[in-house]
């Protein structure tokens, strides 16, 4: 069976027409940057003939000629520059064949049915996505050491010739929450794309695009060192080139990308038809159960300086708890005794703890590496080493700040000014007019305060890994997940509330009162989060009491919730 399929198969009518017209916009600008020098050749082959004479044309020549001669530079130094920009190539894991046998085995006997080349690797992105991405480019591909042979440097430029198909990147969420026969029926229409890929008109027109794109992405990138006023100037030309052809190129793209990914989608229904609508519906749901446990669980990990290394493991522990919870999601839990997709890994637990680091790298910003500051949680220590000191902390700093807006002393009835207990917090939002909007503008610029600096701390003390697995082929335009690069490329919340956070130290409070005071313990739901238990069970109720207080001074529904599991309003919490 042919590696490029034939032509309806690959939907060529419509993506090989419009890559014939982003290669005819790349000929026409080609055309244009040697019009010069095709009139200045004219002028001087007339004039050697005899046929354009006279000091008119004498300087027409000289004219057009000295034109030609810029503007073929210009041309020159603008392809150079689009030739050698290095595209954007996604933050992922890479996954070496050794690593994983048996998925490449799985992918390659997909690409087989299906009758495309097989990918040229495989990696792994901490995103809920599969795509495939071209690294053919030079900057790309390992460079040769200084003591390798002329034979082994060829044998590498021959391996980048015959490597071309397009490396695999798969959502490592999938792999641990898919079963393998869904992970295959959900890859099949990727996979089907490595078709298109080698199809030579399309992946030329993919080269032109990415090239202008990397343009751009130079051309905006900060100038560093010396004259970088005057260095700047080149670039801003290149910049100003690259952005007018790519602005005739996006339509045409943007529909030879659809096209191709139709009719990759067309071939791929004959593959495990019956189990791809099956399979879709796992991709919501994980994609579900995904969000949930980083903005719930991962978030407020990664804020107190600790990253779980076992996030992938977490979403199937999520998504369980979704299927008890969601009678939606009745029959999905069964699924747990079939063979998981990460079984086709060697070390499933390395590949894990590489996509968390990364995630926690792309959707955080957090060192490239573990550290002092920066050092990886199981999820059985979480609730101790996470939850009872995110409340701690949030303790304290809504003593810290309530100190520095007591001016004078407390009344005799009421309770002494810093001691932290939770009577004083109580007593301040029930009992001063403004006092919440006063204390909420506090916490909010002591949050701000303390992010900035952590932001500073990571921007100035993060640096590449010297032993830490690479992000394969990661380019210049995309910052590197491994070095010190500014992250987080996808914040996952947007700032919060003074009354928001407000509440959320409330809670804090209180929960710390209620482990000092009435035997209660932090503990961890997998879709929401930190969580306070009593006598085993999650109370879920204390949300309203809490905004009761914080909103309308109303302290009455926050007063009987304490009484109910007996805590002391009146003890000292311990705080970090």
């Amino acid at each position: 069976m042919s590696g490029t399929g034939t032509s309806e198969e690959l939907g060529a009518p419509s993506a090989r027409a419009r890559a014939h017209a982003l290669l005819r916009i790349r000929g026409r600008a080609t055309a244009a940057a040697i019009l010069p020098a095709a009139v200045a050749v004219v002028l001087l082959v007339a004039g050697a003939q005899g046929l354009a004479v006279g000091s008119g044309w004498d300087t027409a020549r000289w004219a057009v000629s000295v034109c030609a001669v810029v503007v073929l530079l210009l041309a020159a130094a603008v392809g150079v520059a689009i030739v050698r920009a290095r595209p954007a190539v996604s933050p992922t894991v890479p996954l070496p064949e050794k690593a994983a046998p048996d998925l490449y085995r799985l992918v390659r006997d997909l690409a087989d049915r299906l009758g495309v080349p097989a990918p040229s690797a495989i990696a792994l992105t901490p995103d809920c996505d599969s795509w495939l991405e071209d690294r053919t480019h030079p900057s790309a591909q390992p460079a040769a050491g200084p003591g390798a042979d002329q034979a082994a440097h060829s044998a590498a430029r021959t391996r980048r010739r015959v490597q071309a198909a397009p490396v695999l990147v798969i959502g490592s969420p999938f792999l641990w929450w898919m079963r393998v026969a869904e992970l295959r029926a959900v890859l099949a229409p990727v996979v089907a794309g490595t078709g298109p890929s080698a199809h030579p008109d399309i992946a030329a027109a993919r080269r032109f695009v990415r090239g202008l794109d990397g343009a751009v992405a130079d051309a905006a990138a900060p100038v560093p060192g010396p004259l970088a006023g005057v260095r700047r100037v080149p670039r801003a030309f290149v910049g100003w080139i690259a952005r007018l052809l790519l602005r005739s190129c996006r339509s045409h793209a943007a529909e030879m990308e659809r096209s191709v990914a139709a009719a990759a989608s067309v071939r791929a229904q004959g593959v495990d038809h019956g189990l791809r609508i099956v399979a879709q519906e796992q991709v919501g749901l994980a994609y579900a159960g995904w969000d949930r446990l980083l903005t719930r669980v991962a978030l407020p990990a990664w804020r107190m300086g600790r990253w779980p290394s076992r996030l992938d493991a977490g979403v199937v522990s999520a998504l369980t708890e979704l299927s008890r919870r969601d009678r939606l999601a009745d029959g999905f839990a069964s699924r747990l005794g079939e063979r998981p997709a990460c079984d086709l890994l060697e070390e499933p637990g390395a590949a894990d703890e590489a996509a968390s680091l990364l995630a926690a790298r792309l959707f955080h910003g957090g060192p490239a590496r573990p550290g002092p500051d920066w050092s990886p949680v199981d999820w059985q220590q979480y609730p101790d080493e996470v939850v009872d000191r995110k409340w701690r902390t949030d303790a304290a700093r809504l003593h810290r700040v309530l100190d520095s807006m007591t001016a004078a002393p407390a009344p005799a009835a009421g309770p002494a000014m810093g001691v932290p207990t939770l009577a004083r917090v109580v007593e301040h939002l029930a009992g001063r007019a403004g006092g919440g909007e006063e204390l909420a503008a506090g916490i909010s610029a002591a949050v701000a305060c303390e992010e900035e600096s952590a932001q500073q701390h990571r921007a100035s003390g993060a640096s590449g890994p010297t032993g830490a697995p690479a992000a394969a082929g990661t380019g210049g335009n995309a910052p590197d997940p491994w070095g010190p690069d500014p992250l987080p490329l996808f914040p996952l919340q947007p700032p919060r509330t003074g009354t928001e956070l407000l509440a959320d130290h409330v809670v804090a409070m209180v929960c710390c009162a209620a482990v000092d005071t009435a035997g209660a313990a932090p503990g961890l739901d997998w879709l929401d989060g930190p969580a306070l238990l009593v006598e085993g069970e999650r109370r879920a109720d204390l949300g309203s009491p809490v905004l009761s207080l914080v909103e309308d001074g109303d302290a009455e529904p926050l007063r009987t919730w304490l009484a109910s599991i007996g805590v002391r309003t009146d003890k000292p919490v311990r705080l970090v």
